[in-house]
């Protein structure tokens, strides 16, 4: 039994999480609030705050599907 695929998936995994860190971190340096994007829904009412994050929800979905994309591309070759 060969370990080369699950040393790949590591990999990718860390690597991915370096950069996602990378970029959270640079973005929180420019002031950059990454979920509170305009489009995102806040309800307030007294003591009680509703946030509905449609539009981070969005590009959440978007970057997870190109990531996950080429992470099946690269372990298909």
């Amino acid at each position: 039994m060969s370990l080369e695929p699950i040393a790949r998936i590591l990999i990718i995994a860390g690597l991915s999480l370096f950069v996602i860190g990378g970029l959270i971190h640079l973005f929180s340096r420019l002031g950059i609030n990454l979920f509170q994007l305009p489009g995102d829904i806040r309800l307030q009412s007294g003591n009680v705050t509703c946030l509905i994050p449609l539009v981070s929800s969005i590009l959440l979905s978007i970057v997870l599907t190109l990531i996950l994309s080429v992470v099946i591309r690269f372990l298909n070759k």
